[in-house]
C-alpha cells in the first residue's frame, strides 16, 4: 500500500487527509493519506526514512519554506517563489529517494481564476505579503496581469500600503485578491481595510478565505457590484495538482 501524507505543526483538521483518503476509498486506490505533525523541521528526514512506502507529501504552515533545504530538486515555479507544498519521491533502480519540491497553490490559483478574468483585467493588487501571496503574484504573472502588494508597512518598491490605496489606484488596478487571513471564521465581521467605495462592476475580488463562504471582503464588493469568488475551488485544485505531480 502506498502512503501519502502532511507535514505541518500543528495540523488540526486536515482537508487534505479526509479529501484524500475518501478520493482512495471512492475509487479502490490502495493508499492511505496521514498527518505527520512535527514540532520542528529537523523531524523531516526521520518521516522518510522511517516510511518505506511513501510516495508523495504536503507541506503546510510552517515549513513550506524551510523544507526546501532538504530537498534535491525544485520546479521553475516553486524555485521562483520560494515556498513548497507537494513533494515528490522519485525512487532510482537502487531505491535511493531523489525529493523534488512543486507549489501546486500557483496552479490550482491560476486555473481558478482565469475563466474570471477579462479585457478590463490588467493589473491586481495582493493583499498582503505571506507565503500564499507569492504563490498568487507567480499566478497572475503567468496570466500576464501587472501586480502590485498592499501590506501594513512598505517593504520595497512594488508594495504599497494600506493607507495609499488612492482613486487612482483602485481604478487602474482592477483585480484584487486577499491573501490575508483577515475576515476568516470565526472573526467573520472584520475585512481588509481598502476603500470599497471605489469599487465598480468592473472590479474581480478573489478571497482565498473559504470559511465562512461569503467573507465580508466579498460582500462589500458584491454590495458595489463586483465579481466575487473565494478559494474553495483553488483549494480543490491545488489538491488535483498534488495527485497528478505524484502520478506524473
Amino acid at each position: 500500500m502506498k502512503k501519502y501524507g502532511l507535514i505541518g505543526y500543528p495540523l488540526g483538521h486536515s482537508f487534505s487527509k479526509n479529501f484524500f483518503n475518501e478520493k482512495f476509498r471512492s475509487e479502490n486506490i490502495d493508499a492511505e493519506y496521514v498527518n505527520f505533525e512535527i514540532p520542528t523541521i529537523e523531524e523531516f528526514p526521520k518521516i522518510i526514512n522511517s516510511t518505506p512506502n511513501l510516495a508523495g507529501i504536503n507541506v503546510t504552515i510552517p515549513y513550506k519554506e524551510k523544507v526546501i533545504s532538504y530537498l534535491d530538486e525544485l520546479d521553475k515555479d516553486a524555485a521562483a517563489i520560494g515556498a513548497v507544498n507537494v513533494i515528490k519521491l522519485v525512487r532510482n533502480s537502487k531505491n535511493k529517494i531523489k525529493l523534488v519540491g512543486y507549489n501546486s497553490d500557483v496552479i490550482g490559483f491560476t486555473r481558478s481564476i482565469e475563466p474570471l478574468l477579462e479585457p478590463c483585467h490588467q493589473k491586481a493588487l495582493i493583499l498582503g505579503t505571506g507565503g500564499s501571496s507569492k504563490a498568487v503574484d507567480c499566478g497572475l504573472k503567468h496570466l500576464g496581469l501587472q501586480t502590485l502588494f498592499v501590506s501594513r508597512s512598505r517593504h520595497n518598491d512594488n508594495t504599497v500600503t494600506y493607507t495609499e490605496l488612492t482613486p487612482e489606484i483602485m481604478d487602474e488596478y482592477k483585480v484584487i485578491v486577499n491573501c490575508t487571513p483577515v475576515g476568516m471564521y470565526p472573526q467573520a465581521d472584520v475585512c481588509p481595510d481598502i476603500p470599497y467605495d471605489c469599487l465598480t462592476s468592473q472590479h474581480l475580488l478573489y478571497d482565498l478565505l473559504y470559511n465562512p463562504d461569503t467573507t465580508l471582503f466579498m460582500k462589500k464588493g458584491e454590495d458595489r457590484g463586483a465579481t466575487v469568488k473565494n478559494g474553495l475551488e483553488m483549494l480543490l485544485l491545488q489538491a488535483f495538482s498534488a495527485w497528478d505531480i505524484w502520478n506524473q
